[in-house]
């Protein structure tokens, strides 16, 4: 009996039930959102309607809750501004993982109708990752339930890298970027690291 084959195809059989559970847990996480809505301007006043009888985003799965402890989803609607940015990134470094944003209209991904202005952040991804973009000014409900679908289908194939995975992996250039807007004022990392401790 050659032991090396019947190795091989117990390791092949390990990988392929590994990747059969990562595919069933994927699925799971894509059909149970919860998601925390981060009202930073007008693009905020789209989510009521979103989440009501009229669109009912809850029968897709995803439903909100009120602590970034726990989200999955951080929604960032309207503009932010420097004070505001510290604060999306506090909430976004307290979300466990796996955990995904959203940047909901114009505002939000290039500064929009603020965009020349002193105090407005022009791209949210270059401090922190932003997994789905929804254009508009001010984006519709539909185009909300068509981004959260899109995310779903993204979580579910695994289709890209996940903005979390790119936060741990390039950690130093976003807290480069951050540092560049607030210089040491920066807040310490929320990220749960329990290396060393003695309990």
């Amino acid at each position: 009996m050659d032991y090396q084959k019947v190795l091989n195809n117990e390791e092949h059989a390990i990988k392929s039930t590994q990747s059969v559970i990562q595919k069933a847990v994927d699925w799971f996480r894509s059909k149970s959102m919860f998601v925390l809505a981060y009202g930073t301007g007008c693009g905020a006043i789209e989510m009521p309607p979103t989440f009501t009888s009229r669109y009912d985003i809850e029968r897709l799965g995803v439903v909100g809750v009120a602590t970034p402890r726990q989200a999955d989803i951080l929604i960032v609607s309207g503009y932010c501004s420097y004070k505001t940015l510290k604060r999306v990134i506090r909430s976004y470094e307290q979300m466990n993982e796996p955990k995904f944003i959203i940047a909901l209209g114009s505002c939000t991904i290039n500064g929009g109708m603020y965009w020349d202005s002193y105090n407005t952040i022009k791209r949210l991804e270059d401090y922190i990752p932003v997994d789905m973009f929804v254009n508009g000014c001010m984006p519709r409900p539909e185009a909300l339930i068509e981004g959260f679908v899109k995310l779903q289908d993204n979580i579910k194939n695994a289709k890209k890298e996940a903005g979390y995975i790119k936060y741990r992996e390039n950690n130093e250039f976003y807290k480069a970027n951050q540092k560049k807007i607030f210089g040491d004022n920066i807040e310490p990392s929320y990220e749960a690291n329990f290396e060393g401790m003695n309990r």
